[in-house]
Order: structure tokens, then sequence, then C-alpha cells
């Protein structure tokens, strides 16, 4: 049976009642832009991730623009990036005149090498950009230590992540801001794009709040070039109706992610994703590695089931970065994953018997 990579649809139909609700309140008042809802779902997010302050944005690539240039980065400077994520972790470096300067990863969970991290600062680094990949944290003990030594500001890439923790530290409360999305597909979604800032910084909180209404404040009066970039009231009114369920869903996603780590190991070379002690990974991807990766994910789609590779191509060997010079071989693990990962079904809401097609499937390629 055909088994999608994920099922929003049954995500969504026992909720129905409450969201259909909720998005009428917002016509009856019809105050589209910002508000009650807006502000509520903000306070929401900052007490699950732990801050002072959640301030809504138009998506998470904007969040992470809007982080960066609060905290004043731009033309001349550089700022660490992974190179193995998904191509806005960088672009909003660039969009800013700055640089992105591509750092490898770990072998086991993907994230940002801090060791490889560490050899790529250089006079003109700015700031450390950390992607919590897949649902699971880096090692942001080991990243912060060394952006204190070296007197640098952390943004957390946390648009994967929301909910995942690391010793008790929830993703996005560790580093000077967090960045979140709400893309339709991800752990909490949105009926369309949306994403946040969440910090405990005052004064980048206020910056961000600006940033985002046009540098205006008050209204017509502005202090600052910014952008038009806010969580509209609908997509607000709709995460606050997810929102309470996140938790349990995230715990379902690991329950599914249990079974596959389960029947998968020792499966032919499969590689199944590594868990770093006291972290809670919410598995926003379930990634798996293997050198037959296109052999199989051939063979997955052949039998319906839902496959995806995040990512095919890592940042430093993409042709708009060609002017950086970057070349194979400048972060060897980063590139063996690009070749090797593929990401299979783990949504809330599968079935046990979707689950056992995926296994199934899986286990007859490699007899």
């Amino acid at each position: 049976m055909p088994v999608p990579i994920v099922n929003l649809a049954r995500q969504h139909e026992p909720l129905t009642a409450e969201l259909q609700a909720a998005v009428g309140r917002v016509f009856a008042h019809s105050g589209f832009i910002l508000g009650r809802e807006v502000a509520d779902f903000e306070a929401a997010v900052a007490r699950e991730c732990g801050v002072t302050d959640a301030i809504g944005v138009a998506s998470g690539s904007d969040a992470l623009l809007l982080a960066l240039h609060a905290l004043g980065i731009g033309p001349g400077d550089e700022v660490i990036v992974p190179t193995f994520t998904f191509f806005s972790t960088a672009s909003a470096v660039s969009r800013l005149g700055a640089t992105p300067v591509f750092c490898d990863i770990c072998t086991d969970t993907y994230n940002i090498d801090p060791v490889d991290t560490a050899a790529r600062i250089t006079a003109r680094t700015r700031a450390i950009l950390v992607v919590h990949l897949y649902g699971q944290m880096a090692d942001m003990t080991a990243i912060m230590d060394l952006a204190y030594t070296h007197g640098l500001p952390v943004i957390e890439d946390a648009a994967q992540a929301i909910g995942a923790s690391l010793a008790g530290a929830p993703a996005g409360s560790c580093g000077d801001a967090g960045c979140i999305s709400f893309f339709p597909t991800k752990n909490l979604g949105a009926a369309g794009d949306g994403g946040m800032v969440v910090t405990s910084d005052p004064v980048l909180a206020d910056m961000v709040q600006l940033l985002r209404g046009h540098g205006a404040r008050p209204k017509y009066f502005n202090r600052i070039v910014g952008y038009n970039s806010r969580l509209d009231a609908l997509q607000a009114a709709i995460l606050g109706v997810k929102l309470p369920h996140a938790a349990e869903w995230s715990r379902r996603r690991r329950a599914n992610a249990d079974v596959y780590d389960r029947e998968l190991a020792g499966v032919g070379d499969l590689v199944i994703p590594a868990r770093t002690p006291d972290a809670y990974h919410i598995f926003h991807q379930y990634t798996l590695a293997t050198g037959k990766r296109d052999a199989l994910l051939g063979h997955l789609r052949q039998a319906g089931i839902g496959t995806e590779v995040y990512y095919p191509q890592t940042l430093h060997l993409q042709e708009c970065y060609s002017y950086l010079h970057g070349k194979r071989g400048d972060c060897p693990v980063a590139e063996r994953a690009a070749g090797q990962v593929l990401s299979i079904p783990v949504f809330a809401e599968m079935t046990e018997d979707e689950q056992a097609e995926v296994i199934d499937a899986i286990k007859a390629f490699f007899r």
C-alpha cells in the first residue's frame, strides 16, 4: 500500500472544529495583522522554549534574517554555517551582504562539528549559526564554550526542532536567539508560512520587533529600514490550537522511531539515526544512511513509499556560492552524507500497518 512521507489531513481532522472556530474568531474581529492571537501565541512559544521573548515573523527564513540583522551582521562580516542544511540558513547571511563560512558536520548526528567550527574562526567572524538538524539539538555545550572564548553570538536555527531539548535546555534557549519555522510539514506547522525569533535578550527582542514592521515606531515614523515580516493572526490562531498537541505528536514520532531502530538495525549497510545522550530528539525526520542510497530511493518510490533526501547537495558546492571557491573535499563528512542519506515516513499519525510496509520494503531491498 502507498505510504506518504507525511499526511497533514490526518493531523487536522480531529482538530477541525477547533481550527474552524479559531479562524472564525479572527474573521469576526477582522484584525488580521498582529493583534491578540499573535501576542497570545508568542507568549505560549516563549514558555515552550524557556525564553522571555518570542517575536512572530513571516517565515523561518525571515526569522534567521531578522535575527542576524538585529545582531548587526552586514558587509565584511563572516558567519560560520554548517554546509549540510537547508539553503535559507546560508541565504540569510548572504542577503545581509555578509559571507557564510561553511563548516563540516559530525559523522553521527549530522549537526555542526564544533572542532571544524573552531578551525574556521577568523578575525572577521561575527557569529556562529547552529542548525539543530532533523529534530536533534547540536552540541550546544561545545559551541557555547567556543563562542564565549571568542566573544561571538550564537544563533540557533531551530526550524526543525521546536520541542527538542539537550540536558533539559529547550531548542532556542541556549544561544543569543533561536529561529523557528512553522512551515506546514514541521512538527508544529501552520496553514502556510510562519516563523518566530525567540530570545531572552531584551535588546535583541526589541530590535527584531522593530525590524519586522518596517523599522517604524510609532507607525509611519521609521527609525531604521526594516522589513514587512509579520506572523498574521490567522496563522497564529491556527498554531495556537495546534501547540498543545505538539508534544504528543513528537512523542508519537519518537515511538515510531523506536520501532524503526529495532527493526532496521543491522539491515544491510543501513546506518540508523544516532541519539545524543541527554538529548530529546523529536524526529522531524527519521534519516537513514546507506551507500546504496539512490537505488534504495528508487526501490521505495516504486513501492509507493514516500521518501525524501534532505539534502542532496552541500551548500559550499551550490552554484550560487561558486564565488566562494568551495571545492570537493572541503567538508568531507557532509559531502559523504549528501550522497548517502534518505528520510522515511515517521509522522505521528502513521499506522502500524503503514510502518510495517515501510520496514518490509526496506528489508526486501537488502535481501
